[in-house]
């Protein structure tokens, strides 16, 4: 059964519900076992019942050396370095650097040695004076014969090398500047606008959200985005997705006080239960007053306008009729 939090009152999932005391409190006051992760609450719900115990071992490809709450994925080795200790549900990876040995040697081009006996002396001759003054400069090179001669291997190698450096390098240039073209495209590259709901205008101070939506939906109770699936499923898909360009339910979720080993739980739980249905989950338990129009002004100063788009679908109970 997947869930969120055993507790109502307390949205810290590192604390539950102390009756006695009438209030949350921490649970666990000495440090957790390494390879291990707290459960939400503790595992305890307001009434005092258990749903299961306090700790539970780290998922495969997390660790905890007792120093954390959770678990946290492990590390990989950059490149130049290699695993010197994999990881383990007690200790992150360990990396080292790749020995020189083992590094890949750079490509050389060999260069044809000129001929140095005496079977083809007409061939040597054509090009003793070039091989000459680069092997032996202290000798007088030999003057050149009358009569043409075939071009010695000598005479053809340094330019071919030349002309293979130059086309390498061609290709390694246009090749390093295709990627600064993807990398600058991706940078630019928006998040997810679902078809239908385009970048809306105006002003980011929230004042404006009643020229985008009509009163009874701002008017809405909060829980009608919840009871709405088609809406909801399309603000899960612009909000949830973590981007560097755009804020998502990260930013909502600290807007409306959560704390952050909330949100970054409800995260780890992504694969189970939307991060953003878990908020506004959260929010209505709060807040039950809140309605459509408390969500479309936070929405406005995080410039998230295809959002407030997509509560335009909603469809109140006066707009129906």
């Amino acid at each position: 059964m997947s869930y969120t939090t055993h507790s109502e009152r307390c949205h810290d999932l590192t604390t539950f519900w102390d009756s006695a005391q009438q209030k949350c409190i921490q649970c666990l006051s000495t440090p957790i076992k390494p390879g291990h992760e707290i459960t939400p609450n503790c595992g305890f719900d307001d009434d005092g019942g258990r749903h299961e115990g306090k700790t539970k071992p780290c998922k495969t490809n997390t660790f905890n050396n007792g120093s954390s709450f959770y678990c946290k994925p492990c590390s990989t080795c950059p490149l130049g370095f290699q695993t010197e200790r994999p990881c383990n549900t007690t200790a992150d990876t360990v990396c080292g650097k790749v020995p020189v040995t083992q590094r890949i040697p750079t490509t050389n081009f060999p260069v044809t040695k000129p001929p140095t006996t005496s079977q083809d002396a007409s061939s040597a001759t054509s090009s003793a004076s070039t091989t000459l003054a680069y092997q032996r400069p202290n000798l007088t090179p030999t003057p050149p014969p009358s009569a043409p001669h075939s071009v010695s291997g000598a005479a053809w190698a340094v330019p071919l090398a030349i002309l293979i450096s130059i086309v390498l390098a061609a290709l390694s240039a246009y090749v390093f500047g295709l990627k600064r073209k993807r990398a600058k495209a991706f940078c630019r590259q928006p998040s997810y606008i679902n078809d239908g709901f385009a970048p809306l205008t105006g002003s980011s101070n929230g004042s404006d959200v009643e020229d985008i939506l009509c009163a009874d939906i701002l008017s809405a109770p909060l829980q009608t985005v919840l009871d709405n699936l088609d809406v909801l499923e399309e603000l899960v898909i612009l909000l949830d997705p973590e981007s560097h360009v755009r804020k998502s339910t990260k930013h909502l979720a600290s807007h409306c006080a959560f704390p952050s080993t909330w949100i970054t739980y409800t995260y780890s739980m992504k694969d189970s239960k939307s991060p953003l249905k878990a908020v506004l989950e959260g929010v209505t338990c709060k807040n039950p007053d809140w309605t459509v129009g408390h969500l479309a002004k936070l929405l406005k100063h995080m410039e998230r306008n295809d959002a407030i788009a997509a509560l335009a679908k909603l469809k109140t109970n006066k707009t129906e009729v």
